[in-house]
């Protein structure tokens, strides 16, 4: 294989990124990350995938924004029940955000 055609990259992919990749004659050279350096990765994809998303607009950019998500969330050790628990502990508290409210300005102490 011709190395001149080569293109280096740094970034988190999916787990079948290199069979695809090697579906098309090229070779994908991969490294397998430690915690720690996954961890950081995927914060770094999950800002990727929100400038994705803002640029695009596209449900398919937001559902690669939620798969980084749950990624985080199994990557700390946290099931999809216990997030959704926090999350509706939020809401109870906060509330969510169904009336579009707009916070211009607050008066008085």
């Amino acid at each position: 294989m011709d190395n001149s055609n080569s293109i280096k990259y740094d970034k988190l992919i999916r787990d079948k990124i290199p069979e695809v990749i090697e579906a098309t004659g090229s070779k994908a050279v991969v490294e397998v990350l430690d915690d720690e350096r996954y961890q950081k990765y995927l914060e770094r994809k999950l800002g990727e995938e929100l400038k994705e998303y803002l640029e695009a607009g596209s449900i398919e950019e937001l559902a690669d924004l939620i798969e980084v998500v749950y990624a985080l969330l199994e990557s700390r050790g946290i099931s999809l029940e216990e997030f959704e628990r926090i999350r509706v502990a939020k809401v109870e508290k906060r509330g969510a955000f169904k009336k579009k409210l707009l916070l211009r300005e607050v008066k008085g102490s």
